[in-house]
């Protein structure tokens, strides 16, 4: 079987050779201006070839392919070697192409397309077979991983020409640190290609999607992916949050213990002041929730929420200091001023500091909180004391007024307002004293 394929091969090319020297004679002038143009493939393994020869200027002059290994593969537009892979795309004076399909490693190298000149003239085109890198795979992760652990992951992938590339993501941001190893495998023409990714967990990488990605010209800008998810096991963190930051005595007060961690916590556990809760009627535990019904003070205290799981224990507290329900301050009275016809009296009452303290700590519920509540009997002894010197001020002032009705002036001051000597202020005085009782004054 052989030798048959070779002398059909060597007929081929004695017809070839027996046809270019019939025609030499007449066209060695027209061919100087012939030569085969052909171009360089690249395919992916497995994928289908075309090899194109063409001749711009020819004359009848056949063409030929030939493998790396200088089989030919069709003379014009006969198949000379048997493979089903290879077939005729287009043949002519002036182009001759082919197809291979299913195209594998070891089809790569040089291909030659030969013009049948005299002399014989050829062109190269080299194929090259890219190798796909297989999907990658992620070892050494063993679930679950304690916070604060050391990871070490190893991404590999292998049959990749030339050598594919990985790299690392975590939350969707790159990782730069990573050691890169690459090793030819035994066919000495792919690679295996490993990167070893290595972090410290902590608890928010618990859940988070670990991606090595491998890139390659083979995989048409789709690369491809594994995808490791982290499992971190922690201790509990604990928070207490109340249901209001005012508490008041005779209200309602929820606590929620809010705790997290992996594994869940266990429920959780509830003190005051280091013991037990000290009144379970009141006091109920429903889940992560204290339910304090109605407030007094005796709820004072430090209260604690614990929880535990597998791995360790976490705690809270919160200090409740239960305040007085605020109370509403009396009306304030208003005293009328007194008037006369002739002097209109205003009279500004200032207390002192303490007492404007005392006042303003009344209307502030917050002002004491946490304090005993005030004394009304004191705060009614201090109002009755400020009316009570304000209305003596007031009726003292009257009396005063009502006593000093003016300035007047003796008789011998007036005669001696114009007088130039004694004796004539004293004559003055006397004839003054004529209209004296004309001068007269009247209060409403």
């Amino acid at each position: 079987m052989i030798w048959k394929r070779s002398a059909v091969l060597r007929f081929y090319s004695v017809c070839g050779l027996l046809l270019q020297a019939a025609a030499s004679k007449n066209k060695v002038k027209g061919s100087q201006g012939q030569f085969p143009l052909t171009q360089n493939v690249t395919v992916v393994e497995g994928g289908t070839a075309i090899l194109t020869c063409r001749v711009d200027q020819n004359d009848n002059t056949s063409l030929q392919w030939s493998n790396p290994a200088q089989q030919t593969l069709y003379f014009d537009d006969k198949k000379a070697l048997r493979d089903n892979r290879i077939e005729l795309v287009r043949a002519s004076w002036h182009e001759l192409s082919i197809s291979v399909s299913d195209v594998s490693l070891s089809d790569e190298g040089q291909y030659t397309c030969s013009l049948f000149t005299m002399p014989v003239k050829t062109s190269k085109a080299y194929l090259t077979v890219l190798g796909v890198p297989d999907k990658p795979q992620i070892s050494g992760f063993s679930s679950p991983v304690m916070e604060g652990d050391l990871m070490q992951l190893t991404c590999k992938t292998s049959g990749s020409k030339p050598a594919a590339d990985i790299r690392w993501f975590k939350n969707d941001k790159e990782i730069k640190d990573v050691k890169y190893l690459k090793e030819e495998d035994a066919n000495r023409k792919t690679f295996t290609v490993s990167s070893t990714l290595d972090f410290r967990v902590d608890r928010s990488d618990d859940g988070v999607a670990v991606i090595c990605r491998v890139d390659h010209e083979s995989l048409n800008a789709t690369p491809q992916v594994a995808m490791q998810v982290l499992e971190i096991h922690y201790t509990p963190s604990v928070k207490i949050i109340p249901s209001t930051p005012f508490p008041q005595e005779g209200q309602p007060l929820i606590l929620t213990c809010e705790s997290k961690g992996k594994p869940l916590p266990e429920p959780v556990l509830w003190t005051k002041d280091g013991g037990e809760l000290p009144d379970p009627d009141r006091m109920v535990v429903s889940g992560r929730e204290l339910n304090i019904l109605f407030l007094n003070k005796t709820d004072n205290g430090t209260y604690r929420c614990e929880a535990t799981n597998t791995i360790g224990q976490s705690s809270a507290e919160y200090v409740l200091i239960v305040h007085d329900v605020p109370n509403t301050l009396p009306p304030t009275t208003i005293i009328p001023s007194l008037t006369t016809a002739t002097v209109t009296t205003t009279v500004a009452i200032t207390t002192s500091p303490t007492t404007t303290a005392t006042t303003n700590s009344l209307r502030d519920p917050n002002a004491l909180a946490g304090q005993a509540g005030p004394d009304h009997a004191l705060i009614g002894g201090i109002v009755a004391v400020v009316v009570f010197v304000t209305l003596c001020s007031i009726f003292l002032l009257g009396r005063y007024l009502a006593r000093h009705k003016g300035t007047y002036l003796t008789n011998e001051a007036k005669g001696a307002e114009d007088a130039p000597d004694a004796d004539t202020a004293i004559i003055n005085a006397e004839g003054s004293q004529v209209n004296a009782e004309e001068k007269k004054e009247y209060f409403i």
